[in-house]
């Protein structure tokens, strides 16, 4: 069995011109998992063995032991559309669903989550609109991604976010 153990640091086609031998389809809960089986398009069975914590991203591409490349799809799935009226109302529902440890995925306008219908009713609750939608899930990494620690092993020193200067210019803006 062909087993895939890498990411590819770029995307093969755009990058290097080289074509995808075969596509690797997954819903958000398996593209998460770093030890499976799975079927590549063609049908193949393969065993995914990558290192513990990576995430695979629709667009990515993997490597086969054959020396494949295979370009990882994310399966479109069944998904609660939120919209609300205003920002501070989209901030209030980011809020909760945080709280909850919910995975989203932030647009333009718009947040997306697995369906769940007590979520539904709890967002419509706080004056949200909803709807079902079908399309692939890509939610936020999280603010400490791949390095998710409470201590200061992980070099950051406990801060939430690694964008320095750039929160400093923020904090010294003047309010609205």
């Amino acid at each position: 069995m062909v087993e895939i153990r890498a990411r590819l640091p770029f995307r093969a086609a755009g990058e290097h011109g080289v074509p995808a031998t075969d596509r690797l389809c997954l819903p958000f809960e398996r593209r998460q998992k770093s030890r499976q089986r799975a079927r590549l398009a063609s049908g193949e069975e393969v065993a995914i063995d990558l290192p513990r914590g990576m995430l695979l991203r629709g667009g990515d591409w993997v490597l086969a032991s054959d020396g494949r490349a295979i370009e990882v799809v994310a399966e479109t799935e069944r998904l609660l559309h939120i919209e609300c009226a205003s920002d501070r109302d989209a901030a209030r529902v980011a809020y909760h669903l945080g709280n909850r440890h919910v995975a989203v995925q932030v647009g333009e306008g718009w947040l997306r989550l697995p369906h769940d219908a007590v979520i539904e009713r709890m967002v419509q609750g706080l004056g949200a609109r909803t709807s079902v939608v079908d399309a692939p899930f890509e939610p936020e990494a999280g603010a400490y991604a791949a390095h998710h620690r409470h201590d200061n092993a992980s070099g950051h020193g406990g801060r939430i976010h690694e964008f320095g200067d750039a929160l400093a210019a923020l904090a010294a803006r003047e309010p609205r």
